[in-house]
């Protein structure tokens, strides 16, 4: 299975169904403020949940399309970083994150996602890797700002969030200006 050293205190790996007691228990106490951003936050209330997106993300992961990264911050589970559907002929993928509310203001997506990014250029090839980002997410805004992303578009309400739609900020890196910013 994937495991990747971050720092020494972050690592991630890929979701297994031993993590479904953790992930639950991770979310339960990150509920209010992963609510306001995540569709699917009230839908994920039991283990047998928890299971269910972690088999989905080992079978993604097994199909090569993408995985579901469990983030590590000094033994405990900290957050997932999703990497969603793999278009191997156009060589880009999307990227989702969330960490859990004691885990903020640390750093550590935005570290977790720049190894993440550097894997998928350097060891997967691709070309792009884009997040979207809801218009009034502003943290989730600056961690792609300061990965490099570029603000390539506003799509009009692009998700149905509870009982509202909410706009997406779409951002783009390309490898070549993630490979001059890295040579700079």
């Amino acid at each position: 299975m994937f495991r990747h050293a971050v720092t020494q205190d972050i690592f991630l790996r890929i979701l297994e169904i031993r993590d479904a007691y953790p992930l639950l228990a991770l979310i339960n106490i990150s509920r209010q403020q992963l609510r306001e951003w995540l569709p699917w936050v009230d839908g994920t209330s039991t283990v047998q949940d928890t299971e269910n997106f972690i088999r989905a993300g080992l079978n993604q992961f097994a199909s090569n399309n993408g995985s579901q990264l469990g983030i590590w911050y000094r033994g405990e589970l900290a957050g997932v970083l999703g990497m969603h559907d793999l278009n191997w002929s156009d060589r880009f993928t999307s990227l989702g994150y969330w960490l859990g509310t004691p885990f903020q203001g640390r750093g550590i997506m935005t570290q977790s996602c720049r190894a993440l990014i550097t894997i998928l250029f350097e060891e997967y090839d691709l070309n792009r890797v884009e997040i979207q980002v809801a218009a009034d997410n502003r943290k989730s805004q600056a961690i792609a700002e300061r990965l490099g992303f570029q603000k390539e578009g506003h799509r009009r309400q692009a998700e149905w969030l509870y009982d509202h739609f909410v706009d997406h900020i779409v951002y783009g890196l390309l490898y070549n200006d993630w490979k001059a910013a890295r040579n700079s």
